[in-house]
C-alpha cells in the first residue's frame, strides 16, 4: 500500500528545492539549468494533483463533522455530498498513482530491433522471418518508420539475422518487452509425418542512443575495413567498403556491409554500437536494482524464454505474466496490443508495489 502522505512530502520538498534553485540562477551552469527545468516541468502536474487531493481530503473531513449535526437537513446534505467526494477522491488517488510511477527515460526513444534465428535449423530461420514480418506490420499500424540496417537471409526465405531501426512516437515503450527468447511450435512444411517441431529465435530491442547519451571516444575504437561478401563468401563489390568496429572497453563488435559506401556503413555501425553500449548500461542498472531489492523475478534476462507461438492450437502464451491468447493469426499480422498492454500494466503495477515498499 502506498503511503501517500510520505510520497507527497518527498515530492513537495523536492519541488520547493528545485524552485529555490531556479530562482537563484546565478550559481547554476547551463547544463544544470536544463536539467532543473526538466525536473520542474515533470513534477508540476504531480504537485498540482497533490493540491487537489489535499483540498478534497479537507472537504471530506469537514463533511464528516457536519454528519454529526443535529439538524436532519444539514446531515442529509452532508451525507449526499460525502458520497460524491469519496468517488472524487478515488479518481484523484488513481490519477496520483499513475503520476507517481517512475518514468522510464528511454520510453520515448526510437529503437534498434535485432532478430536472430536460434535453435531449430531452417525452421528457426523461417520463424525469425515471421517475427521480422510481425514487427514490420506492428510498426506500420503505429505509423512508425521501419528501416533495415542489415540482414542475412537463407535460401529458403528465412532470416539468420536482421537489425532494424524503428523510429516514431514512444517506440521503445511498446517494444521493450519483446527482448528475449521467442519459441515456436509447429509442423514444418518439410515434415511429412506431421510431427510438431519446436524451434526458437532471439529478439533484442535496444533504445536508440544519441551521441549525447553515449559518448564514444575514438581511442576506444578499433575500426577494420574489408571487402563486402555475399552468400558463400563471394565478393559483392570491389572496394573495401565493409566496416567492423570493436569497442575496446566493452568488447562489443559491430559489422556493417549493406551499403556501398564505407562512410555510410561506419555511420550505421556506430548507431548500433551506441545502442548496444546503452543497453549494456541499462541491463547492469536493472541487475543491480534487482539485487538490491532481492527480487530476480522477471529480470528481463535475454536468456529467458518469454513467449511461445503454438500453431496447431492457434495460441500465443507470454510466460512472464501467464497470459494466453488464442489469436495467433492476428498477432502475426502485427496486432500486438493485446500482448503489449498487459505487459505495460504489469510493469506499472510492479513499480507501484515498489513505491509502497519505500
Amino acid at each position: 500500500m502506498i503511503n501517500f502522505e510520505k510520497q507527497f512530502k518527498n515530492i513537495e520538498t523536492k519541488f520547493k528545492d528545485i524552485e529555490s534553485n531556479l530562482n537563484n540562477q546565478t550559481d547554476i551552469n547551463t547544463e544544470k539549468l536544463i536539467k532543473l527545468n526538466k525536473e520542474y516541468a515533470e513534477l508540476m502536474p504531480i504537485v498540482e494533483t497533490i493540491k487537489r487531493y489535499k483540498i478534497e481530503k479537507n472537504e471530506i473531513s469537514e463533511l464528516n463533522k457536519l454528519i454529526e449535526d443535529t439538524d436532519p437537513s444539514i446531515k442529509e446534505l452532508a451525507e449526499n455530498e460525502l458520497k460524491e467526494k469519496k468517488k472524487s477522491i478515488i479518481l484523484i488517488e488513481n490519477e496520483v498513482m499513475k503520476l507517481l510511477i517512475p518514468k522510464d527515460e528511454n520510453d520515448k526513444k526510437n529503437s534498434i530491433l535485432e532478430i536472430r534465428a536460434g535453435t531449430g535449423g531452417d525452421e528457426a530461420s523461417l520463424f525469425a522471418s515471421d517475427l521480422f514480418s510481425m514487427y514490420q506490420k506492428f510498426s506500420d499500424l503505429n505509423n512508425w518508420k521501419f528501416e533495415i540496417l542489415s540482414i542475412s537471409e537463407t535460401g529458403l526465405k528465412g532470416i539468420k539475422e536482421v537489425i532494424c531501426n524503428i523510429s516514431g512516437y514512444n517506440v521503445f515503450s511498446k517494444l521493450k518487452f519483446e527482448s528475449g527468447v521467442h519459441r515456436v511450435q509447429r509442423v514444418p512444411t518439410t515434415e511429412s509425418s506431421g510431427r510438431v517441431h519446436t524451434s526458437a529465435a532471439t529478439v533484442a530491442v535496444l533504445p536508440e542512443a544519441e551521441e549525447v547519451d553515449i559518448n564514444i571516444e575514438e581511442k576506444d575504437l578499433r575500426i577494420d575495413v574489408f571487402r563486402s561478401s555475399g552468400p558463400g563468401g563471394q565478393s559483392v563489390n570491389t572496394t573495401d567498403s565493409a566496416v567492423r568496429i570493436t569497442h575496446l572497453p566493452s568488447g562489443i563488435v559491430v559489422s556493417q556491409q549493406d551499403e556501398k559506401s564505407q562512410h555510410k556503413n561506419k555511420a550505421k555501425a556506430l548507431k548500433i554500437l551506441r545502442s548496444r553500449i546503452l543497453d549494456n548500461e541499462i541491463q547492469e542498472k536493472n541487475k543491480q536494482r534487482s539485487l538490491e531489492r532481492k527480487n530476480q523475478v522477471g529480470s528481463g534476462d535475454r536468456s529467458e524464454r518469454i513467449r511461445t507461438y503454438n500453431f496447431p492450437q492457434g495460441r500465443v502464451s507470454d510466460h512472464r505474466i501467464n497470459l494466453t491468447l488464442y489469436n495467433l493469426t492476428e498477432v502475426l499480422e502485427g496486432n500486438l496490443e493485446d500482448l503489449v498492454n498487459p505487459l505495460i500494466a504489469d510493469e506499472e503495477s510492479n513499480k507501484l508495489a515498489e513505491l509502497g515498499d519505500e
